[in-house]
């Protein structure tokens, strides 16, 4: 257990430096292998960086984050918001149900957080101010609602909790897919509550004709189809996840070129986003690989594994542990690095217990959610302080507080009817 609290504490300490993420894990595989560990672990880096860059389902990252950057940079996304705007302005928070309503749209394009946070704030923080909404809830409706980006299919970091437990890719896209509607509409709830009782618009919102409305479709119905056609060639079989991300990004090429929004900026700044974020994810991985090679070469997994078969406990106070343990790295570590540096020990225990591996990935992605909007280092909060640029970053987190407390009623519901997260598994 030295080596746990050593690891944990160094790791720390590299991120706490602002030392890069890919770099402190492994810096802190290097130092737990020179010091504890008995093999020749440095001979294998080379095999292990091979072998896993080489794996054939990571090739659908940089596609998906294509297929997002094409969308945010070509201004669909714009269109998208106001799209949902002209529908929803007409309820109770109408700006914010639109926030969300967004967001869960856009990121299941997109399959980023950030991403999704970042084009929805640019978008709908001008409108928010220009209607008289209370700032603090306004943002985190927006930052938690860009927490749906992975949960949502197709999600980047559901590939990478299938790929680092070899579970079906296609399986936890559709198991996830019912999970994050419902946090959305209980997001959308809490907000309908929220302002018909409290009142947190000044002004009223513009109220559109039918007509409007059904001319707003044209920029909505597009990315739709698109949406369906990544993920219906998953589904029937058709394709394989890499291949329908590949077909995902011709089909937001058609959709920008006929939209005459393709231009030359738009895809060099999606090539470079795209190149930006698969070489981050990428470190990221081959270093959390490498960390937990060194790990297993140590004996810890077993060591952790006796430890619990030697406490005696339930499957469901294991859950509880590895519940508060994600909540409580949350408030530390970024959400990708969490995730690989957890689930590789994490997810082997708790599936040797008794819960269904896919499954187990949706409610370990809903924590990992939460840590997107809680500080100290929740992406999302910073994301919508930095394009807000007024006011105090705490006002976003206070707004974010009712949303964190959704995701731990959503998890939760998980428990209590898995069938949520595995009804739709069956027809895969």
């Amino acid at each position: 257990m030295l080596a746990v609290i050593l690891s944990f504490l160094i790791l720390l300490s590299f991120l706490i430096l602002s030392v890069p993420v890919a770099s402190s894990i492994a810096g802190v595989a290097i130092i737990i292998g020179t010091f504890f560990s008995d093999y020749p672990i440095f001979s294998s880096i080379g095999e292990l960086t091979w072998s896993t860059s080489t794996e054939y389902i990571l090739l659908s990252i940089p596609f998906f984050v294509l297929l997002g950057e094409l969308l945010l940079h070509s201004g669909m996304a714009r269109k998208i918001y106001f799209a949902i705007n002209v529908w929803l302005s007409w309820l109770p928070g109408g700006l914010m149900h639109s926030n969300v309503a967004a967001s869960t749209f856009f990121s299941s394009i997109s399959g980023s957080s950030v991403a999704t946070a970042a084009t929805i704030t640019t978008v709908a923080m001008p409108q928010g101010k220009k209607y008289g909404y209370e700032e603090g809830l306004f943002a985190g409706s927006i930052a938690a609602g860009g927490t749906l980006g992975i949960l949502i299919p197709p999600s980047l970091n559901l590939i990478i909790y299938g790929f680092l437990t070899n579970t079906s890719i296609p399986a936890l896209f559709m198991a996830g897919l019912l999970p994050g509607i419902v946090l959305a509409l209980l997001f959308m709830f809490y907000i309908f509550i929220h302002d018909k009782y409290r009142n947190s618009a000044k002004k009223e919102v513009e109220k559109y004709t039918w007509k409007q409305k059904f001319s707003e479709l044209k920029n909505f119905v597009p990315t739709l189809s698109l949406f369906a056609l990544v993920m219906g060639t998953i589904y029937t079989g058709l394709a394989t996840p890499t291949e329908s991300a590949a077909i995902g990004v011709l089909g937001a090429l058609a959709i920008i070129y006929f939209s005459k929004l393709l231009t030359k900026e738009v895809l060099i700044k999606s090539i470079e986003g795209t190149m930006k974020t698969t070489g981050m994810i990428m470190l990221i991985i081959l270093a959390a690989n490498f960390l937990n090679y060194v790990l297993i070469s140590i004996g810890l997994i077993d060591e952790i594994e006796y430890f619990l078969e030697d406490l005696n406990i339930s499957k469901y106070m294991l859950l509880f542990v590895i519940t508060i343990i994600f909540i409580v790295l949350g408030l530390f570590i970024e959400t990708l690095s969490l995730m690989v540096i957890t689930i590789p020990i994490v997810a082997p225990i708790a599936i040797s217990m008794g819960f269904d591996g896919v499954w187990l990935g949706i409610y370990l992605i809903i924590l990992i959610e939460m840590a997107l909007i809680t500080p100290p280092v929740g992406l999302n909060l910073y994301v919508v302080q930095s394009i807000r640029k007024s006011g105090s970053v705490v006002e976003v987190m206070k707004g974010c507080i009712p949303f964190v407390l959704i995701m731990c009623l959503m998890a939760f519901l998980l428990v209590l009817f898995p069938q949520i997260a595995l009804y739709l598994v069956q027809f895969v």
